[in-house]
């Protein structure tokens, strides 16, 4: 059974972010171009104790804005390299910042945190090559790389480790994926239509649309760059996906989870009852703590 801190934000959350199905897309697509208008896109820190002192930030170009958050009070065996959430079209959030940098300090890591160009105005092939190359040039580094992500930086996650390996490249260490979005095609509708039904946060209108701009093309939708869990999945980094039960995206993980195990791929799945969406990246959840130590258990 759920905690009662872990359904207190399940109610919360939607609230704050504002979250409602979409109008129509031409609209939907409107009010997110004029909201990335007015975006601020520096690293937002707030939701990180102590940052600025703990923290050394610089920023790479791969294409875009990258940022590498270096810790100065602790030596650096290996890099995180994590890749946001938010439907690709929203940018680094503060809790994308407050996971990633707890759990670099647990794994003894650098941060890596791609600012990647965003959905409508940008598809899944103007940063994918880019993402690619980045990853291997980190894998090259001591430690390797852990590569991570969540929802829909999940997703770009797995995908861009499908790529390294199709293309010979040095391939992350390890996979982590919190409840990952890695099928844009949505074939599992009928599973999706009924999760739609108890999910607080998220809504099927809009991951349809969120799809369509990602994908730039129906063609292209099925693609291993835009929906991985769809690809071949032989070969990969061990991994380790969590998701729970009252999420809009978990039919697609349990197809990822049923690939995988058809393909081999040494893949970890954490499937929680009745918790929402990322529920590991929640603040102050017991889940979430379990989720944060399952994840470090694996990655040591």
């Amino acid at each position: 059974m759920p905690s009662r801190r872990h359904d207190l934000l399940a109610a919360l959350v939607p609230r704050v972010r504002r979250s409602r199905e979409l109008d129509t897309e031409p609209r939907e697509r409107a009010r997110v171009e004029a909201w990335h208008r007015t975006l601020d896109r520096s690293l937002p820190t707030r939701a990180v104790p102590g940052f600025a002192r703990r923290w050394d930030v610089s920023v790479d170009d791969p294409g875009f804005p990258s940022h590498v958050l270096t810790p100065r009070d602790r030596r650096v065996h290996r890099t995180l390299y994590y890749v946001h959430g938010g439907g690709y079209m929203a940018p680094i959030d503060a809790f994308h910042v407050r996971y990633a940098t707890r759990l670099a300090d647990a794994i003894g890591a650098r941060v890596v945190m791609p600012d990647y160009p965003l959905a409508p105005e940008h598809t899944w092939r103007d940063s994918h090559d880019a993402l690619v190359a980045d990853v291997a040039r980190w894998s090259d580094e001591p430690g390797g790389v852990v590569l991570a992500g969540d929802s829909a930086g999940g997703g770009l996650a797995l995908a861009v480790a499908v790529s390294v390996r199709d293309r010979g490249l040095m391939p992350a260490t390890h996979l982590v994926l919190h409840a990952p979005w890695v099928d844009l095609t949505t074939s599992t509708r009928a599973d999706t239509e009924a999760a739609d039904v108890i999910d607080p946060w998220l809504f099927i209108g809009k991951l349809d649309a969120y799809a369509g701009w990602w994908a730039g093309s129906p063609d292209d939708l099925r693609r291993s760059e835009v929906s991985p869990a769809l690809a071949d999945l032989s070969g990969l980094p061990p991994g380790i996906v969590l998701y729970g039960t009252r999420d809009l995206l978990h039919p697609g993980c349990r197809l990822l989870v049923r690939r995988a195990r058809e393909a081999g791929w040494d893949l970890t799945a954490v499937e929680e009852p009745d918790l929402i969406h990322v529920y590991g990246l929640l603040p102050g959840v017991p889940e979430a703590r379990r989720a944060f130590d399952q994840v470090v258990s694996f990655l040591s």
